[in-house]
């Protein structure tokens, strides 16, 4: 084989790799160029964009509001409530541990209360409240869930949709100025506040691990910003905000034990106000 021949081969050769080099360019290119947006935007598991969370724009889930039917918002937040921004975890509870908010009880009779915010605590941290809560429950007499808790540290965990029935609260009635309010949705259960409220609960401090003892060290100041900082995106009234302790006809409740709810109002009215 002369030179000129062995030149032609390997130039041959050469062009050879270098089509193939391109091709896998542009295959590898089509793929990434065909891969949907969604797909590339996916978040982790159990993570939202900020603009989804908090979803706590509590209003009347009976009468929502509509373009024929706007709802006028009560409050307005603050310069204080956009500089304030807590972590915020996702934790679903198991869908035995909720429900649908109902427009009747169960006599066929419509109910239109408005809505109200009970406070609670874990009584445990608040990883053992996400564990219970996301375990499937068949026994009626068990299931339980809030729609939110805050962490020691400030971090708010959102566990029930606010449009769903959170188990919050089981044989309940809320006091107001227009009379004792509760819901029968369950003929096997006694009435309860569950179908017009919203449950937050606070993460008990270790040393309040046990509900025997009527107080504890208290909450964190995180806790009580975080707490604020909530229930400000709301349309619930002072007078419409309670405990569980306060609600409780069971005789066997006290959360939140050691709570300020002076401290507590203080830090509301700073993240909300009045709309004109």
């Amino acid at each position: 084989m002369n030179f000129k021949d062995w030149a032609t081969r390997v130039m041959l050769i050469s062009l050879v790799f270098v089509a193939l080099i391109v091709a896998l360019l542009v295959g590898t290119t089509r793929l990434q160029n065909n891969t949907p947006e969604s797909a590339l935007a996916q978040p982790a598991a159990g993570i939202a964009s900020w603009s989804q969370y908090p979803n706590a724009q509590m209003r009347s889930p009976i009468k929502p509001s509509s373009a024929a039917n706007p709802r006028k918002s009560l409050f307005k937040t603050t310069a204080a409530f956009t500089k304030y921004r807590p972590r915020y975890e996702i934790a679903w509870a198991d869908p035995s541990n909720y429900g649908e908010r109902y427009t009747k009880d169960v006599n066929g009779i419509k109910v239109n209360n408005l809505p109200i915010i009970v406070l609670h605590e874990t009584s445990n941290s608040a990883q053992s409240a996400i564990n219970f809560f996301q375990t499937p429950h068949t026994d009626e007499n068990v299931q339980a869930s809030y729609h939110a808790m805050i962490k020691l540290d400030g971090t708010v965990i959102y566990t029930v949709p606010p449009d769903k029935r959170a188990y919050g609260a089981a044989n309940s009635v809320f006091d107001s100025a227009n009379g004792s309010e509760s819901v029968k949705t369950n003929l096997n259960l006694p009435p309860s506040v569950n179908n017009f409220a919203y449950h937050v609960s606070l993460e008990t401090p270790p040393d309040g691990w046990t509900d025997t003892e009527p107080i504890h060290s208290g909450y964190t100041e995180a806790q009580y910003y975080s707490l604020a900082w909530l229930i400000a995106q709301s349309d619930v009234p002072d007078d419409r905000i309670t405990t569980h302790r306060l609600v409780d006809r069971s005789e066997t409740r006290i959360d939140p034990r050691s709570f300020d709810g002076e401290k507590f109002l203080n830090l509301l009215h700073n993240f909300r106000q009045v709309s004109e």
